[in-house]
């Protein structure tokens, strides 16, 4: 049987290290790439079409839920299992909605890891127990109220992505280079953004970007 082939996505050169030694221990895993920002992930997985990859949401340039939102969109081949610290309702179910394979918490089992990577694999999904039960509880109560969930980011993929430079204090120039457009083009999604959200300054940006889990607050606050 060829190896699951898997790419780390993790700001944090350490925490890919020890991932790195777990996962290379099993003999049906292979470690293909690394990536340290959201934006790397993305390009990697459409590079090196990996089965797998493990993705932490706290990511720097394109945070891992809008980085995996494309990853999905865009790789069919490749699945997204989030890897996080962050036990967060929220995030959760973004990612499921998005297509994630699963998510589980950095505190869990690295048996669980394994397993998660090998089920992903089989097209099946995994989430820790105490996410899949809460999950499972508000997709149970939104079906008995009959209420829609609201769209859950307002924004397109490419207003995301400015959004998040913004907010990380990078200006139009910094943001014109990272993703390779125009300075007059940032600047028209800069003021497409500010008219959807009705948002006309970058200390309310920033705000909205931190309650929307584009960037942490220790992030914004950086």
């Amino acid at each position: 049987m060829p190896k699951i082939t898997v790419l780390l996505a993790d700001d944090h050169a350490v925490v890919r290290q020890g991932l790195r030694r777990v996962l290379q221990a099993e003999p049906d895993i292979e470690i293909v790439g690394e990536a340290e920002t959201g934006r790397m992930a993305v390009r990697q997985a459409k590079l090196l079409k990996p089965d797998i990859v493990v993705m932490d949401i706290a990511m720097p340039l394109l945070n891992g839920v809008e980085a995996s939102r494309q990853i999905i969109k865009t790789v069919s081949s490749t699945r997204v299992l989030v890897l996080s610290c962050y036990n967060d309702d929220e995030y959760a179910i973004q990612l499921h909605e998005a297509g994630a394979a699963g998510y589980l918490l950095k505190q869990a089992a690295v048996t669980d890891l394994v397993k998660a990577i090998r089920e992903a694999r089989k097209g099946n999904v995994f989430y820790s127990p105490a996410i899949a039960r809460r999950l499972i509880a508000h997709y149970r109560k939104a079906h008995k109220s009959g209420a829609s969930r609201p769209q859950a980011n307002p924004l397109t993929s490419r207003e995301a992505e400015v959004l998040q430079l913004i907010a990380e204090g990078k200006a139009n120039k910094q943001i014109a280079a990272e993703l390779d457009l125009s300075i007059k083009t940032v600047q028209k999604h800069r003021q497409r953004l500010m008219d959807k959200l009705d948002i006309h300054d970058i200390a309310g940006l920033t705000r909205y970007a931190v309650t929307r889990g584009v960037i942490q607050p220790v992030a914004a606050a950086a």
